[in-house]
């Protein structure tokens, strides 16, 4: 009785808070920050990560993925359209007590405060070269301007800090559809490329002729499986994750309805697994085995200048990024430390100003944040995008309507599984690069 007062309370308390919110953003400008959500630093890898797949299986993964996600975004919104509720944290409450909803807020704020150090790390590593490149510089100088410390405070002052102190999220609309532009002329250039780029590569500077290069290296490979191939399923598996914005997205959203939200949700992801695999096929197509693309393009000509504005453009997607992965994690903080307050522009401001510190500050200092955030990201991703969802849908759905031995309980019961397994694969794989002294990103951002 205790508990069914206390949920119809909560419920009442959300649909006050809702309405607070409600038909404020557009459906067009809801795709523009789910997909910005969903895109990270990660597509730069991809066509790594197809030369250890093939073009086919590469394929066959990315397909999947995208399907899992969106049968993620559908539990997530039944089980909030059960109780009512559009908050992630809530419904951790609503599934498992209290420590549900610390949990759902814990995993938030450590999966999306790593994905923003993530950027703010790019910020800091590639700036001072683009700015080296605009100067027509060669070397590295000791100027405060090339100093990349210097450059992410003053980014995050003058950017990042202005649009994340904006009240709703779907303000952000306009700039995550430039931010996308940037991401869609990174992949106008990255087609383009592929055929002004001989294979093989030819280094700048790097005037060698003795080199042997091996016969099948400019062949294309539709299926490949070597020792690298396992690494790649979880970083497919993490290409897609925006979970936490999904509810945030869906309380200012006009007209707000399941399916209406779920479309949303089906658009961002078929929209992000084009561009993905079209820069995975290109950029394949143009290296085969090299790395990360930017750098690689950096090797044949460090002055071209279509790479450095492709560079500039890659440095503003991921700046404007930033403000939108930061309202889920001051949402959570407000749900667990202000839970039922009204709006104030106080608490608004000082959670961003300190998070935005915090990630400024373990970006600046710590040289392995990296390396940390590798295996909260290994742990926060499928947790976010497989298990919380899939536990929620069984909790939440009430047995009279779904009893445990129905499909879809089972089919969410094997979706959990499967969260726990990526979780384990992601572990075991960063153990064994730390073991062996490689470097990799497994994370989805």
């Amino acid at each position: 009785m205790h508990l069914n007062t206390l949920s119809a309370s909560l419920k009442i308390i959300f649909q006050s808070y809702l309405f607070q919110f409600e038909g404020k953003t557009s459906f067009g400008m809801s795709v523009f920050n789910l997909s910005n959500a969903i895109m990270g630093s990660g597509i730069l890898g991809l066509s790594y990560a197809m030369s250890n797949t093939g073009i086919v299986l590469f394929l066959i993964l990315l397909t999947c993925i995208a399907c899992l996600s969106c049968y993620s975004v559908h539990l997530l919104l039944r089980s909030a359209g059960v109780v009512g509720i559009r908050a992630y944290e809530q419904l951790g409450f609503r599934a498992f007590g209290h420590p549900g909803k610390i949990l759902a807020a814990v995993v938030i704020t450590l999966h999306n405060i790593g994905a923003m150090s993530s950027y703010l790390f790019i910020v800091k590593y590639e700036l001072p070269l683009v700015i080296q490149a605009f100067l027509g510089q060669t070397s590295s100088s000791e100027q405060w301007f090339m100093n990349g410390n210097y450059l992410i405070i003053i980014v995050t002052a003058c950017i990042i800090l202005p649009l994340a102190m904006m009240k709703h999220l779907g303000y952000l609309g306009y700039t995550s559809g430039f931010s996308l532009s940037c991401m869609v002329f990174f992949l106008s250039a990255v087609i383009y490329k592929r055929f002004n780029i001989a294979c093989p590569l030819e280094v700048f500077g790097n005037y060698s002729l003795n080199t042997a290069i091996p016969e099948d290296t400019c062949t294309a490979k539709f299926f490949t499986i070597n020792q690298e191939t396992a690494y790649t399923i979880p970083i497919l598996a993490f290409a897609f994750v925006c979970h936490p914005e999904v509810l945030p997205i869906y309380t200012e959203l006009s007209n707000p309805t399941k399916r209406r939200m779920q479309n949303i949700g089906n658009v961002s992801i078929l929209g992000m697994f084009t561009m993905y695999f079209f820069t995975a096929i290109f950029g394949y197509l143009t290296f085969y085995g090299e790395t990360e693309l930017l750098h690689t393009y950096n090797k044949v000509d460090p002055l071209d200048t279509l790479i450095l504005c492709v560079r500039l453009a890659v440095l503003v997607a991921v700046t404007l990024t930033v403000p939108v992965v930061l309202f889920p994690i001051r949402r959570a903080l407000l749900q667990l430390l202000f839970p039922g307050k009204p709006f104030h522009w106080l608490r608004h401001i000082a959670i961003a100003v300190c998070l935005l510190f915090a990630v400024n500050l373990l970006v600046i200092l710590v040289p392995n944040i990296r390396d940390i955030f590798g295996i909260t990201g290994a742990t926060t991703a499928p947790t976010l995008i497989f298990i919380l969802p899939g536990l929620f849908y069984i909790r939440i759905i009430p047995m009279d309507q779904e009893p445990m031995n129905c499909r879809s309980k089972i089919q969410a019961a094997c979706f959990t599984a499967l969260g726990f397994i990526f979780m384990t694969m992601s572990l075991t794989f960063i153990g064994l690069d730390w073991m062996s002294g490689e470097k990799r990103s497994l994370g989805g951002h």
